[in-house]
């Protein structure tokens, strides 16, 4: 089944290590264009992520542990012009790839070319910031970065901006730590709104998601969280957030992740496909099977060791039948759902 998927981390792993080609199998990491095609990625959102740190490390929340769990400290904010070299250097990268793809792979940017491509069996990537720092606070860079392809945009990460608040990685936890949206992130609200950049909620506090909420005339999106009531991290989503996602008639990306699946958090590789599965009917049958996809955080997480990689992803599939769901709902989580959202969330 051909499937399209909410988030990836590949084009930060490519940057990462310059040895690595996209173009041809490897080893390393969880997706690349061959393993990618055997397992019926049709495409999904490519994430340009600016460094946390000068050395782009991620801090591992299990070296924070707590007699419950663990509690890491929310990431200092990043600087400006840092993330601004990186991102379009990021952005160039996804361009070169699309260059060698000979049509391939192909960076979509509005709704006909989106069902053209599905249409022609084209792989597609929608160019998405995991966290706004390369955007100035006054916002005067952010028509160059839509006209540049910016079709989605993470207000943030686990850390603090000009616009908002992430989560700090903390289990056991509510989502509902720290202070809501700025001034200028409403602003950001509003004109991604009058863009047609669809805005993912995914790493955003409690309060900035319902900042979000208030302030979007377009669907609430989380592109890789999962199910609070399953994983009472703070990075997944409440019932009562999970609500607003319906009633906007959004998406939550479920993520591969294995410390957003377990309801005992760790960061576990043994982890079962059986976890995304469950989160998967929580929120269909919570919110409506229309409201519910696949986030995976390839090449960004821990997933599965079941899974292994983008190759896995069938597996997923088989699992979903055997539990049994129908083909028209497996078509919706695998690629329907998405490109009803970006059908409504994008300009012509």
């Amino acid at each position: 089944m051909q499937f399209f998927d909410g988030h990836n981390d590949t084009i930060l792993k490519l940057y990462m290590n310059k040895n690595i080609d996209f173009f041809s199998e490897s080893c390393e990491g969880h997706l690349d264009i061959v393993r990618a095609r055997r397992a019926g990625f049709a495409g999904g959102f490519f994430a340009v992520f600016p460094p946390p740190h000068k050395g782009l490390s991620v801090p591992n929340p299990e070296d924070y542990l707590t007699e419950e769990g663990y509690d890491a400290p929310l990431a200092e904010a990043a600087d400006h012009g840092a993330c601004l070299k990186v991102t379009n250097e990021m952005v160039n990268l996804l361009y070169h790839l699309e260059e060698r793809a000979n049509g391939d792979f192909i960076i979509v940017k509005d709704r006909k070319q989106l069902k053209k491509a599905v249409k022609k069996g084209k792989m597609v990537s929608i160019l998405h910031f995991e966290g706004a720092e390369a955007i100035k606070k006054d916002l005067s860079n952010l028509e160059s970065f839509h006209k540049k392809g910016l079709r989605s945009l993470g207000l943030v990460w686990s850390r603090p901006n000009d616009f908002g608040q992430g989560v700090p990685y903390r289990f056991p936890s509510t989502p509902d730590i720290g202070p809501g949206l700025s001034e200028a992130g409403i602003h950001l609200v509003k004109k991604c709104n009058e863009l047609g950049i669809m805005l993912d909620t995914s790493h955003l506090n409690e309060q900035g998601f319902w900042d979000v909420v208030k302030y979007s005339n377009a669907p609430i999106v989380a592109t890789h969280s999962n199910a609070h009531a399953l994983c009472p991290i703070s990075r997944n989503l409440t019932d009562k957030q999970l609500a607003a996602v319906r009633d906007t008639n959004g998406l939550v990306g479920v993520t591969f992740s294995v410390n957003m699946l377990r309801k005992d958090g760790k960061m576990n590789h043994t982890t079962t496909s059986d976890e995304i599965i469950a989160h998967i009917r929580y929120i269909a049958d919570t919110i409506g099977i229309e409201h519910v996809a696949l986030g995976s955080d390839f090449d960004g997480t821990t997933i599965p060791d079941q899974m292994k990689d983008v190759t896995g992803v069938p597996q997923v599939f088989e699992l979903l039948k055997q539990e049994g769901f129908s083909t028209k709902e497996l078509k919706m989580i695998a690629q329907d759902n998405w490109i009803r959202v970006l059908n409504e969330t994008w300009k012509s």
